[in-house]
This record gives structure tokens, sequence and C-alpha cells, in this order.
């Protein structure tokens, strides 16, 4: 078995994302999101980890987390993915792989790679939008299975803690200083796909 390129430690951060079992569909309906949320929150309380950012679409994820403690992310994320597999092959009267093999991660190590992550997560329902002849910049944060919202709106149920990037914003667009809404949506309709793959892998 090879190793993991890069070893998780504590105090750092990763974003980890993960695609469906051969490009598949791993959320059918609003039952499944649903579902992979209740776990999240459930095994976050189990787990030294902290959700800063998340975006759930229909066949991949995204996640955007702090390791706090000594025990590595792999086994939060195996226990997640695995109570997932377990409840989506029981529904669907399926078996074998629901993720594409192993999650992947990648370390941020600067502060700026980690807004632009956390803002990457956050416009990636924008090609479902796009196809449904949507205003983005009005519907990402409305799109319900990404934290998106949980950070310019005010849910009533919040999965992940935005505290860490809205740190660096303002809350309100004066003196010059900018919003998180105003970083992420000013990207909406302007970085290509190429351009958001940059920033996926640490790039600007």
């Amino acid at each position: 078995m090879t190793q993991r390129v890069i070893p998780f430690q504590s105090d750092s951060y990763y974003h980890i994302y993960n695609r469906g079992h051969n490009k598949q569909t791993i959320f059918i309906d609003y039952k499944d999101y649903a579902r992979y949320l209740k776990r999240l929150k459930e095994y976050l309380k189990k787990h030294k980890v902290t959700l800063l950012a998340y975006c759930l679409m229909p066949n991949h994820i995204h996640l955007l987390l702090y390791q706090k403690g000594d025990e590595p992310i792999d086994r939060f994320i195996h226990r997640l993915h695995t109570a997932f597999t377990m409840y989506f092959n029981k529904k669907y009267e399926r078996v074998g792989a629901v993720f594409q093999g192993r999650f992947k991660a990648k370390l941020i190590e600067t502060d700026e790679y980690l807004l632009h992550v956390s803002r990457y997560i956050h416009i990636n329902p924008r090609e479902i939008l796009h196809a449904q002849g949507r205003a983005l910049s009005s519907q990402i944060e409305n799109y319900p299975w990404s934290s998106y919202g949980e950070y310019v709106k005010s849910r009533l149920t919040r999965v992940c803690d935005p505290t860490t990037i809205l740190q660096y914003f303002s809350t309100a667009p004066i003196h010059g200083k900018t919003t998180y809404k105003s970083f992420v949506e000013e990207y909406l309709g302007v970085a290509n796909a190429d351009r958001l793959a940059e920033i996926s892998n640490g790039r600007f």
C-alpha cells in the first residue's frame, strides 16, 4: 500500500475532497444530503476536528478541516464515509464502494491559500445554478448543501465554524474593507475551470 504523501499533523488545515465511485452520483435525493450532514455533525463532536467550510455536490464533496489534536483526520473521514456508505447501500439495495478510493487531501500552509480554498469550495454550485438559468450571485447563498449560507446568512442550523475565515474580513462594506460575500462573489462568472483548478491546487 502506498503511503499518503501528506502526513496529517496537529494544528493544521486541510482541503479534503472525494467523488463518487466511477463518478457516480452519491446524493440522489435531498435525504441523502441531509443524512451526510447529520453524520458529519455527529462525528465532529466525537473527534478533534473543526469544519470551516463544506460543499456537497451530486457526485463529489469538499470539506475544509482543521485538525486540532494528534488523531489524524483519516479516522474522522473513514468513520464518516463508512457510515454514509452503509446507509447508501442499504437504501438503494446495492453493494460495494460509494466513494472513489481514498479521499484526497491538500495541506494548507498559508493564510492566502486558506481563504482561496474556502472561496473555491463555496462557488462549486455555480455550474448547477448556471445550467438552471439562475442568477448566480443571488443563488449560491441559497444552495442548501454548502456552508456559504452559514457565512452570509443567519441559518438557524449550522454545521461549520466560520470564525477563522471571517476574521480576515469586514462585517459590512464600509471604509473600503472587503466582506466575505464580496470576496467570494467577485469570482462568479470570472474564474474559468482552469483558474478554479489552480486555486484548488494552491497555485495563484
